[in-house]
């Protein structure tokens, strides 16, 4: 199919260009940092672990029922919770099924947070986020 044809089709019938609808959740699913806890003084580079309760974890990519992958916000609010969630420096994906990270964070206070994302990296419905953890990273 040659890109001009593609465009037609996508004109004629704009349902094939559409978003597949989210994903949605089981009811009774919590999402958690497991490590360090909230108000803790730590040292860098920091172990972060990821807890998860009434769902499983699954790579990106790959569409099992009641799954989906962590995504770790270190100092940032929560993304729009209708789309793709970012991939950045602040928005950390852990597509290949992950459960924990080491971190290098600056001295400081810091803010980490986990969203789940599906096999599209989009948020669930309704998402699945755990309660932010403040930590204080010391020199």
């Amino acid at each position: 199919m040659n890109l001009r044809t593609a465009c037609l089709l996508v004109l004629a019938f704009p349902a094939l260009a559409a978003e597949p609808p989210r994903t949605l959740r089981p009811a009774d699913v919590e999402l958690y940092i497991i490590s360090p806890r909230d108000g803790e003084t730590v040292r860098s580079p920091v172990t972060v672990r990821f807890g998860l309760r009434g769902m499983g974890v699954a790579p990106a990519g790959i569409a099992f029922e009641s799954t989906g992958h962590h995504h770790l916000l270190v100092d940032a609010e929560l993304p729009p919770l209708d789309a793709p969630i970012p991939a950045d420096d602040r928005h950390i994906h852990f597509g290949k099924g992950q459960t924990e990270t080491v971190l290098t964070l600056a001295p400081g206070r810091h803010r980490l947070q986990l969203l789940l994302g599906d096999h599209l990296h989009r948020p669930h419905d309704p998402p699945v986020v755990s309660a932010p953890v403040t930590i204080t990273v010391s020199p």
